[in-house]
Parts: structure tokens; sequence; C-alpha cells
């Protein structure tokens, strides 16, 4: 059995710098767009649309949720360039994390708004609020305190996530950590060093979580 030895990284700090930057910028916009679908889409959902709106809305939840990330992306940065459609590797693990997270993310946002009480609906329009003031500064804002921790959880799960981004030209850290392999073959230094990356980038999240949720708790109050 040979020695351990993390030593072998160091040479290759520069490098895991540039695939964190990686990292963060997929996740991080992914994470913005999704939950900007997911808001648009979870309230169209809980509300009084036509059939066909809500059919197609339904669908595109549908579809992501009942198919494997990795092949959504496969399909879109190497299955759309036969229609003539060619988008960067980068932009393509965006769009199709944010459509893949906004699905998910929409379900969130949709329970939450139906777990606000109908009582504050008749309150909110014994006072006079229209329907758009009374989902915009009654409905939304307890509906975004229930969602937090789920949506905090959900963007450690993107970080992570982008690890399936390996499969596209892009180097980020699990890609960078296979190429670090071919060269020094130390394959248990390089991921146990790769996975303390990952859980240093996402634990956090859990203490943001705590303190954006105490937040609006004040704000709704």
């Amino acid at each position: 059995m040979r020695d351990l030895d993390f030593s072998i990284m160091i040479q290759f700090i520069p490098m895991i710098g540039d695939a964190i930057v990686v990292v963060l910028t997929v996740g991080i916009f992914s994470f913005i767009f999704a939950l900007l679908i997911a808001i648009v889409v979870g309230i169209l959902r809980s509300g009084n649309l036509p059939k066909p709106i809500k059919f197609i809305l339904a669908s595109y939840v549908e579809l992501v949720r009942g198919t494997p990330l990795l092949v959504q992306l496969f399909v879109f940065y190497y299955g759309l360039p036969a229609f003539g459609i060619k988008v960067p590797p980068i932009e393509s693990a965006i769009i199709t994390m944010s459509l893949n997270s906004g699905a998910y993310f929409s379900e969130i946002v949709r329970g939450a708004i139906m777990s606000v009480e109908k009582g504050q609906y008749e309150a909110a329009k014994t006072l006079g609020y229209s329907k758009l003031q009374t989902s915009l500064y009654i409905v939304l804002p307890q509906a975004m305190r229930i969602a937090i921790p789920s949506f905090m959880n959900g963007f450690s799960t993107m970080i992570k996530e982008t690890s399936m981004v390996s499969v596209l030209p892009v180097i980020e850290l699990l890609r960078l950590g296979n190429q670090i392999y071919a060269i020094t073959f130390r394959p248990f230094e390089i991921y146990l060093t790769l996975a303390g990356i990952y859980f240093c980038m996402t634990y956090p999240m859990t203490f943001f979580a705590k303190w954006l949720e105490r937040r609006f708790s004040k704000w709704v109050a």
C-alpha cells in the first residue's frame, strides 16, 4: 500500500482555481435563471389559466423531471447543432441546468403558494387589494419564506450537479480531476481533494439559508 501524497495537488492550484470559477459561474447563473423560471411557472400554474397554457407548463415540468440532466446536456449541446443551432459549452450548461432546476423549483413555488392560508386572500380582498397586489404583497413574501430552505438546498445540489458538465468541452472540477489523474495516477488524493472543495462551496449555504429565513420572517411578520 503506497502512502498518500496530497502535495501532488499543489502544482495544479492555479488550474483548480480556474475550474472553481467555472463551477461557480455555471452554478450561480443557472440558479438565478432557474429561480426566475420557477417563480413565473409556479405562479402561473397555481392560478386560473386556460387549459392549453396549463397543459404546456405542466408538459414542460414533467418532461424535464422525467429525463436525466445528463441526457438533457447531450441533447442541447450535441443535438441542437443538427438543426443549425450552436451554443457555446458554458452557455449550454447554464441554459440546460436553468431549465432543469427551474422545473423542480416551480413545484416548490407552487406548493408554497398553495400552502398560504385562504383567509389571506379573503383579507386582502376585504382591504381592496387587486389580485396582482395580493400576489406581490401578501402571498409571494409568505411563499418565499416557506420555499427558501428548499431553494438553498437546490442551489447546493446545482453546484454539485455542475460535475455533469464534464461531458461538455468545459474544464470544471471533475474534468480537471480526470486530467490530473491521467498525469499523476493518484486517484484517491485527487478526488478526495475535489470532494473537499465541493463541500466547502456548498456547506455555507446551510447557514445562509437560516439567516435568509430569519430575514424573511421579519419582513412578513
